[in-house]
């Protein structure tokens, strides 16, 4: 298509140039294919990719007008040219304006002018300012809507709900942290929106038993609802059980339900696939049964931090004969409570076990045996697996396609071999602190489906292995290296060249990379986030070739690359106009290069603590010419400098601020045990610290200097990282500077 468009567009310029003004120019063969074909052209063009119509309308007049109209989806970035942007679209059918904070009832009203015969979907979910007001001019004008997202709008209330009410064909529905909406407003919506199908109250703290029933009785056509959080109890579940249609029921976080309140729900609720009940602490096997006895076509169960998986858990979910996922994230699981799920007669499709304590060899081995046609399998931080379970998993699961398994520090590097040997369809792997090397990176090579792939902090792989990721593993697009002290610029340089289609890399605290990676990157025009924070030898010439070549970027993190100053961030200001989210913290960045970013008018997001170049007035200046920023992190020493005059306009204009006052992390551990910390790592050796062995365990740390204890005070270095761990009391409180 762009080949096409410059073709034309040099054709048409051409002959512009050449003819005289007496000639009459060829007819363009274009003007003979009708709209809709021309229609039918751009639906083949990538949805996500917004250059590709770009480049489209800017062909010729004509191109222009025609994408105009054909646009039905639009995301506009900056609230301030809303109207001007709804005129030109004025076939709009899903607008979202989740990256436009400030949007306030004179926007809707405009909305609702332009948009009153087309508008059908609309997200306001990170939207702010706007009241019932502006809500009630836009479902009255726009009498096709049936979405709506307000997510997040904790500033509504009841008479919000009641605007809402009048939208009579809405059928999807979105008040997710909504929490000045009580009963009374939900009460409204369920008698006028009696078309509802979806509707998400999470955190609706105002709503309780009434509401929810009321939108039970009065909406018959409900298929999802999301009570997350509510302070519900079993007085509802009675009408919730009468929704014939229900199939998507989220109770996370329902503290009040129990095993009683689930047996009213066993006469009920015959269509539901979907249930989850994470964290209800108060049900139990009894209840769990009651409830699936009569159910036969449950697909998807969530148990997550919940009841301990027992014998008689498993044993009360074995008559449902159509599950196919499971997920038990942070339950306490047992031997024979995972046998007992292996015996079941259906075939999962899905498992999920992350940061489950209990998980052994002898468990997981006989769970993933019967059941071979597993395509997602979740084993976090599952600590006490080996290789016995790696062998097992890839000898009977040979169909997976998503493998996680971050932090099983007891895996040997001999099983990941395994891995890459039988699991050939795997298109998602996550080995985040591991003891791969580069022989299992050669062996994982195999999978060429591969489009996810995490090796954070794994110390033992070089470029040598990923050099047969980057030759093998052409369609891979996200690719995690943090603190992978093994890669240097060879081993990018390889995954640049063979993955075309690279999207999101992460070589932080990767020190070894200098701008030969950057430059080879370049090449990746698809790349969208970049983190290279912790990256010294980086200069303002690598990132100026970043800027260049990767015209998409969205998310840049290049803190602590103390070589990157302003003539670093002038080409960036100049070729990436995409870019919405940027990390200067540490860098060399001045006034200068604050003031440059100031032309990117996508900015959103901006960390600069740390900052040794900066003036009061140049940071102010910076502050104010990016006029679309809606989160700053910001020193808290710096608050002092800055007019409070021009605070307030900033929050008013819809930019929020994080002050840091402290250089040092805080972390909550779990009592008698020690979090040794490197990076986003969690590993724990207070066992080892009773029992003598810890500076033998404490060797495979990356990076790991010395240990020592003294004056009731554990420390453990590492390069950049001094964490202080009180011994007496055990487990209180690790620092980290």
């Amino acid at each position: 298509m762009i080949n096409l468009r410059m073709s034309s567009k040099s054709s048409v310029f051409g002959a512009m140039k050449k003819r005289k003004p007496s000639e009459e120019l060829e007819p363009n063969c274009f003007d003979i294919l009708s709209e809709e074909i021309v229609f039918s052209i751009l639906d083949c063009l990538d949805q996500n990719n917004h250059l590709d119509k770009k480049s489209f309308s800017l062909v010729c007049k004509s191109f222009h007008s025609i994408e105009s109209r054909h646009r039905k989806t639009l995301k506009p970035l900056r609230s301030e040219h809303l109207t001007k942007v709804l005129n030109r679209y004025p076939n709009v059918t899903h607008l979202d304006l989740s990256l436009c904070p400030r949007i306030t009832d004179g926007s809707l009203k405009a909305t609702s002018v332009i948009l009153n015969k087309t508008l059908k979907r609309i997200d306001l979910s990170r939207s702010m300012l706007f009241t019932h007001v502006g809500l009630s001019n836009l479902v009255g004008k726009c009498s096709n809507l049936v979405e709506i997202d307000l997510s997040n709008a904790t500033e509504l209330r009841d008479t919000a709900a009641a605007a809402i009410a009048e939208a009579k064909n809405l059928e999807r529905l979105w008040l997710a942290r909504c929490k000045g909406i009580t009963d009374i407003g939900i009460g409204c919506i369920a008698v006028g929106c009696r078309k509802l199908r979806l509707i998400n109250l999470k955190w609706c703290l105002g709503v309780g038993d009434l509401g929810v029933d009321l939108i039970a009785v009065k909406c018959k056509e409900i298929r999802s609802l999301d009570l997350s959080y509510l302070p519900i109890t079993n007085k509802c579940l009675l009408s919730i059980s009468n929704l014939q249609h229900l199939e998507d029921l989220v109770l996370e976080g329902c503290f009040a339900i129990d095993d009683d309140s689930l047996a009213k729900l066993k006469q009920g609720c015959k269509s539901l696939q979907m249930l989850d009940m994470s964290s209800c602490k108060n049900v139990s096997h009894v209840g769990l049964s009651s409830l699936t006895s009569g159910n036969g076509r449950l697909q998807q169960l969530i148990l997550a931090y919940g009841s301990p998986v027992t014998l008689a858990l498993a044993d009360s979910l074995q008559t449902l004969s159509t599950l196919q996922s499971i997920k038990l994230d942070g339950c306490r699981v047992t031997c024979s409570g995972l046998k007992a799920i292996g015996n079941w007669c259906v075939s999962l499709r899905e498992i999920s076990l992350s940061k489950c304590m209990g998980v052994t060899d002898e468990g997981l081995s006989s769970l993933v045996t019967k059941h071979r046609d597993l395509r997602k399998l979740d084993i976090t931080c599952c600590q006490q697996i080996t290789h016995f379970s790696i062998a097992h998993i890839t000898n009977s699961c040979t169909s997976l396609t998503s493998l996680r398994m971050e932090s099983c520090v007891l895996v040997s590097k001999e099983a990941f071999v395994l891995i890459g040997q039988r699991c050939h369809f795997l298109e998602e792997l996550d080995l985040t602190y591991n003891e791969i090397d580069d022989e299992g990176l050669k062996s994982i090579s195999r999978c060429p489906k591969l489009t996810s792939l995490k090796l954070g902090i794994c110390p033992n792989i070089t470029d040598e292995g990923i050099a047969h990721i980057g030759k093998c593993c052409s369609k891979l697009v996200e690719l995690d290296l943090y603190r992978s002290a093994g890669i240097t610029d060879t081993g990018v340089l390889t995954i640049a060249s063979g993955c075309p289609g690279l999207e999101m890399i992460n070589i932080a605290y990767c020190h070894k990379i200098t701008d030969s990676s950057f430059l080879s990157l370049s090449k990746c025009s698809k790349l969208n986030t970049l983190e290279s924070r912790g990256c010294p030898l980086v200069t303002s010439f690598g990132l100026a070739a970043i800027a260049v070549g990767c015209k998409q970027l969205i998310k840049l993190d290049i803190k602590k690359c103390y070589n990157i100053n302003d003539s670093g961030m002038i080409p960036l200001a100049h070729f990436s106009q995409n870019l919405r989210q940027i990390n200067l913290s540490y860098t060399s960045v001045t006034d200068l290069g604050l003031l440059s970013l100031a032309s990117i008018s996508c900015l959103q997001n901006m960390n600069i603590l740390h900052l040794k170049g900066w003036t009061p007035g140049g940071l102010a200046a910076a502050l104010l010419a990016c006029g679309g920023l809606t989160k700053v992190k910001l020193q808290a020493s710096f608050k002092s400098f800055l007019p409070q005059a021009l605070l307030e306009h900033l929050e008013a204009r819809g930019c929020v601020f994080q002050w840091r006052e402290k250089m040092y992390q805080v972390c909550r551990i779990r009592p008698k045990m020690l979090e040794a910390t490197v990076g986003r790592y969690v590993n724990h050796f207070w066992k080892l610290l009773e029992c003598g062995q810890v500076r033998s365990r404490l060797e495979g740390i990356p990076m790991l200097k010395s240990v020592s204890r003294s004056e009731g005070i554990l420390m453990l270095k590492s390069e950049g990282i001094l964490m202080l761990k009180s011994v007496s009391p055990p487990g209180k409180t690790l620092y980290r500077l």
